[in-house]
């Protein structure tokens, strides 16, 4: 078996099957950072399964972050990133390779709508100190470059490169990680939002069995499409990008540059649609909710959960929306139901200002309109999955002082629990910059930070909350009809479902289609 052994100064030393790697001690945790878990998927291994990494001789540094997988970039610039991405970090406690520990690992799937975002963002060196644990955080191919299904792109893959880049970054981590003290029995996947869109179609992959034993979805959805719609959204956009020679997209596709690949993926957003894994498909048989309501999926212990205000994120720009304004878009949006809608959210219950940025986040959260995200889909997922497994963990984050950076955007703007505001008490140094959301904490949200970090470390070392997480609220099984409600300073509590289904008025939005 593989070895690590201490230097000096320079960092310490890990034996993997393609070299050895070099790390470094920071923040607590020792840390390997940008570690090539495949080739680069780039020339003629764009648009192709990833494979295997090549070997190196002597010893690699580790000591920095690599390049983030290609994306779209905020303002001033169209695109950001490196197709040559494929790379993952790694987070022990100190010395715990040293120790020969076997320890449990937390695999994390970042969240960006599979379009942005990168496993750099996490710092695993609180997680890893505080929870004893080993922490993966890991770059899969996104977007068009992750996700387009055009016919002749590949002979396989069709249209899950990203997913198939998370299930090789497994297979290196089942290979690996116990050169970094880890227990390869012992992996739980985690991730929020487009994560855990991810961690729901690895538990619906056959390619993904046996290589996790826990799964961690935090305001995730279990969504795919069909390859037809799937073709027909990556065909619109190759025309969006000058390919319209319906007998040559492939080829015209791989002469364009990421840039202006980039560039183009505009045409998905809205009337286009987004683009989601492919089902019907080797590695996705089955959409991931049929797989998971039918019983046909890696079936795991399951800690799962959402945000109270889940779409507040998204419903800035009704923030000024008149009234009549909000009336049609909610008469847009559900038709014939329209007026039963008005009925349970009205205008004039919200506060100004924004008060129709606060009314269709309510609306969006409970119906889970985002593709079904939050509110009453979440309870329904939850629900279905503790059908097939007695170990699920159904919680509601629920801090409504969560830090947030949406008042940069709307001076005074209530965020509440909104999407992602749970990670920042997770992962400490989330936020970017010199001062992290963390930052900002009051001393109860510290508590809840602690609280959560506890039943999260407990759930990865024991497929439940419970068994590490002393002094503190016990977690039930969903199947008691219990939830966990997460509050600060203490205050966490199990709830009644039916309370859930209420405060979200699931019986109206199960009632419509």
């Amino acid at each position: 078996m593989p070895t690590a052994s201490a230097v000096d100064s320079g960092g310490l030393i890990v034996s993997t099957d393609t070299g050895r790697l070099q790390g470094k001690n920071a923040e607590s945790a020792d840390q390997y950072l940008g570690i090539p878990y495949a080739a680069a998927p780039t020339g003629r291994l764009r648009w192709q399964p990833p494979q295997r990494a090549t070997s190196w001789s002597g010893v690699r540094k580790a000591t920095e972050y690599a390049a983030e997988c290609a994306q779209p970039a905020g303002s001033g610039s169209p695109s950001t990133g490196s197709e040559d991405c494929l790379y993952l970090n790694v987070y022990t406690p100190t010395g715990a390779r040293a120790r020969h520990q076997r320890l449990p690992v937390l695999f994390w799937i970042h969240g960006g709508s599979l379009k942005t975002g990168s496993g750099n963002e996490y710092d695993g060196s609180q997680i890893a100190d505080s929870q004893n644990a080993v922490v993966v955080s890991v770059n899969y191919r996104l977007g068009v470059l992750g996700y387009l299904n055009v016919p002749g792109l590949s002979s396989s893959g069709d249209g899950n490169y990203g997913m198939l880049d998370q299930i090789a970054a497994l297979k290196w981590t089942q290979r690996n990680i116990a050169s970094f003290g880890g227990d390869p029995s012992r992996v739980s996947i985690a991730g929020e939002s487009a994560g855990g869109i991810s961690v729901c179609a690895l538990l619906a992959s056959p390619k993904a069995t046996g290589l996790f034993s826990k799964a961690v979805i935090e305001s995730g959805v279990c969504e795919s499409l069909t390859a037809t719609v799937a073709t027909a959204r990556s065909t619109a956009y190759a025309k969006a990008v000058g390919c319209t020679d319906a007998a040559a997209l492939a080829a015209c596709l791989r002469t364009r540059s990421s840039g202006d690949l980039l560039a183009a993926s505009s045409s998905l957003a809205d009337s286009a649609g987004t683009l989601l894994p492919t089902a019907g498909t080797p590695e996705l048989p089955l959409a991931p909710a049929a797989a998971l309501s039918s019983g046909r999926f890696n079936n795991v212990p399951l800690l799962i959960g959402v945000n109270h205000d889940e779409a507040r994120l998204f419903a800035l720009s009704y923030a000024a929306a008149t009234e009549s304004a909000y009336e049609q878009t909610i008469r847009d949006e559900y038709g014939t139901h329209a007026d039963a809608v008005l009925a349970r959210y009205p205008y004039d219950s919200y506060p100004s200002p924004y008060t129709g940025a606060y009314a269709v986040a309510d609306v969006w959260t409970d119906s889970g309109y985002m593709i079904g995200l939050g509110g009453c889909p979440a309870q329904q997922l939850a629900q279905d999955y503790t059908a097939q497994q007695a170990r699920t963990y159904f919680y509601e984050f629920d801090d409504q002082d969560a830090p947030s950076r949406l008042s940069a955007a709307l001076p005074g703007f209530d965020a509440g629990a909104t999407h992602a505001a749970e990670l920042s008490y997770l992962w400490a140094y989330f936020g970017g910059g010199d001062e992290p959301l963390s930052s900002q904490f009051t001393a109860a949200q510290r508590q809840l930070a602690r609280d959560m970090t506890d039943y999260w470390g407990s759930f990865i070392r024991t497929g439940s909350p419970n068994a590490h997480a002393t002094g503190r609220a016990t977690w039930p099984s969903y199947r008691s009809g219990r939830l966990m409600s997460l509050l600060p300073g203490g205050s966490s509590t199990a709830v009644p479902d039916a309370a859930y289904e209420r405060d979200h008025q699931c019986r109206f939005w199960n009632s419509i289609d």
